[in-house]
């Protein structure tokens, strides 16, 4: 249930007459109603509204009594999914008593006089925001602290009371508890804050120039998108989008039927073996990557957004891609390639490294933009550069550096491009050459940035969280020895040699037609070495480089089970199956992670890194490798799907049920 809450007090504003002739503070309330407030009061001032947040049991949309704007900017604000509290931010001067803010990687970072930003300031407040059912204390407590006129709790030293409109007030004391603000840009629609009635009728006309719901259909498309999506997929997308609206397909079930075609294309690829297969799965191919743009665009249009949406949304990604990459590698076996399958296995590991990666590394910056830098940090350094010219560069929008940078690091618009392109005109042994080539070119090149930067910055990020869980550590690792002077990092990227030692040997056997299962023996000593990154669970995890923890560990995994493999005489499509499953549930521990949600409910049964290994290794050793990694391979699908159905269904039901409760017993709700 959603509150919304316009604060008429402090905004002379709020009692001017619109056009219909209610006061604009009416307006606003029957636009919140239209936004999806299921209960909506006026407040007259700091205290009242604290004391209406203290009952609060769902998020609360809270808006100034100044704000002139198209309902759907409120329903935007209401509905956005990028985090559980979210502000209007506008593009609007700054003007006295408004609220400047600063923003990192689409995060409010700071707010306050824009003369206390530093010239810093990326835009103003738009008088509106919502916040999330566990912010609301913060809510409250900033509400009566600027209410009695003092600095919020905790808001630092030096650090004096907010100033301004009640709503500014109340915003910028948000923001001094450290509460996580997210920025919600007005795009193509219209949002003022007016002062008097000139301003009121200035923004009403530009209000009614705009078509409301063409415009929503374009906001559906992303702002900044890969080049491929944007000129060759987001061009025509939005009319799907409208289609499917009409139809009432939800985004869900559009991302079902992308799934449809994904896997068409990959049979085609994988049992065709002709041009004109090629070619039909190339088309089914791009068809199906369009429908994933549109689910997404469909879900901004209709608002209709939810956990289960974007879980499955990044779950289907992936599995799409990498069953393409299976019928890839089947494909060029059937053609008679030795080594289709490996291409694929590679294909599949590195992007899944190169996932990770990515997703810690945006938790880094994140985290850099919320804390303050260490004395001497920056100054003209190389970090300062990098930031300062990757900045020029995602500024000038459009331009060929912006294409170049956003291409460069293989978006999955332009794999899908490259995949369909290549197989189409040289067949899929190519095609898989081609990722791998650009994928590992485009990995070097943003590690090698990244960690330039991250030096720089010399934040730490797993040292607030729980670092065996982000690790995917299992029972053993928790039990192994601390070694605090090496570093998690360091044992971590040992760990990892070892198996790629082991596979190194196996392959350079294998191509000489050597003994490749005489190579069993060494197995335990991979696995030795695979257990030395286990040494750093316990550790702090505050190195700059750090971050890259948990993809070392997925890289030593996948490594050694592929290793495993080929010198257990594996089939190469149950090695293939056995990685995917691994990055399976790697990405669904990701996605919850990266949203700050809990484990997956059956985590402790995946048996951790280094325990599923140690299994693999003793099937290895006693010679039953294939039904080693089979069976091993059943049982993380089984715990799979479990883990979603009681996550999905099982657990939401039950907690639908409980809140129920309340609500049959108690009394009514107000109005």
């Amino acid at each position: 249930m959603t509150l919304a809450i316009v604060l008429a007090g402090g905004a002379a504003a709020a009692g001017l007459p619109t056009r219909d002739g209610e006061p604009l503070a009416d307006r606003l309330a029957a636009q919140c109603r239209r936004a999806g407030a299921d209960d909506v009061r006026l407040a007259a001032d700091l205290d009242e509204l604290a004391a209406l947040v203290d009952t609060a049991t769902g998020p609360v949309l809270v808006t100034g009594g100044d704000l002139v704007a198209h309902t759907a900017v409120l329903r935007h604000l209401a509905t956005s999914p990028v985090g559980p509290t979210v502000a209007l931010v506008l593009t609007d001067p700054p003007a006295p008593g408004r609220t400047a803010v600063r923003e990192e990687r689409g995060q409010v970072v700071d707010a306050g006089p824009s003369d206390a930003l530093n010239g810093e300031a990326s835009g103003v407040f738009g008088g509106a925001f919502r916040v999330g059912v566990a912010d609301l204390p913060a809510l409250a407590a900033a509400a009566r602290a600027a209410a009695a006129g003092t600095a919020v709790p905790a808001a630092g030293p030096g650090r004096a009371a907010p100033t301004g409109s009640a709503v500014d007030q109340l915003f910028a004391g948000l923001t001094l508890l450290g509460t996580p603000v997210f920025a919600q840009r007005v795009r193509l629609l219209v949002a003022h804050r007016v002062a008097d009635q000139a301003e009121l009728a200035a923004a009403e006309t530009a209000v009614a120039a705009v078509d409301e719901d063409r415009v929503e259909l374009r906001l559906a498309v992303k702002e900044r998108d890969d080049f491929f999506s944007t000129y060759f997929v987001s061009t025509w997308s939005p009319y799907l989008v409208r289609v499917a609206a009409r139809l009432g397909l939800g985004p869900s079930t559009v991302t079902v039927i992308s799934i449809l075609f994904a896997v068409a294309a990959a049979a085609l690829f994988a049992v065709g073996g002709t041009r004109v297969a090629w070619v039909g799965g190339a088309v089914l191919l791009y068809l199906g990557f369009v429908l994933d743009c549109v689910d997404g665009q469909l879900a901004r249009y209709t608002r209709h957004f939810s956990a289960w949406g974007g879980w499955l949304d990044t779950m289907a990604d992936r599995a799409k891609e990498y069953v393409v990459y299976a019928g890839l590698g089947y494909g060029a076996t059937q053609a008679g390639h030795r080594y289709g399958w490996a291409l694929a296995i590679a294909a599949m590991t590195l992007q899944t490294v190169r996932h990770m990666t990515d997703t810690w590394y945006g938790v880094l910056h994140d985290e850099a933009a919320r804390r303050p830098r260490p004395v001497g940090a920056g100054g003209g350094g190389i970090g300062d550069r990098l930031n300062a010219a990757s900045t020029r560069v995602q500024a000038d929008t459009g331009s060929l550096s912006y294409w170049l940078k956003r291409t460069v690091v293989f978006p999955i618009g332009e794999r899908w491009a490259l995949v369909a392109l290549t197989v189409a005109l040289f067949g899929p042994l190519v095609s898989l050459v081609a990722v791998l080539v650009w994928g590992t070119l485009a990995f070097l090149y943003t590690g090698a940035l990244r960690t330039l930067r991250a030096r720089w910055m010399w934040v730490p990020v797993l040292d607030t969280v729980d670092a065996t869980l982000h690790r995917d550590d299992g029972p053993l690792a928790t039990r192994l020895p601390v070694v605090r002077p090496v570093g998690p990092l360091t044992l971590a990227v040992v760990a990892a040699l070892g198996p790629a030692v082991l596979l190194a040997l196996a392959l350079v056997a294998l191509s000489g037609d050597g003994d490749v299962a005489g190579l069993r023996w060494l197995v335990p000593v991979a696995l030795l070495v695979l257990l030395v990154g286990g040494l750093g669970a316990g550790a702090a995890h505050n190195g700059p480089l750090d971050w890259l923890v948990p993809a070392a560990l997925r890289a030593a995994e996948y490594l050694f089970a592929i290793a495993v493999g080929v010198i257990g005489d594996v089939p190469p499509w149950l090695i293939f199956g056995y990685v995917l499953l691994l990055t399976v549930h790697h990405y669904d521990l990701t996605a919850r992670l990266e949203k700050r949600q809990a484990a997956p409910p059956l985590h402790d049964a995946t048996l951790g890194w280094e325990g599923r290994s140690l299994l693999l290794a003793l099937a290895a050793i006693v010679g039953f490798a294939a039904i080693g990694m089979a069976t091993l391979g059943s049982y993380l699908l089984v715990v799979f799907l479990a883990s979603v159905v009681l996550a999905w269904v099982v657990l939401p039901a039950r907690a639908a049920r409980a809140s129920a409760v309340p609500a049959r017993t108690g009394g009514g709700a107000s109005g």
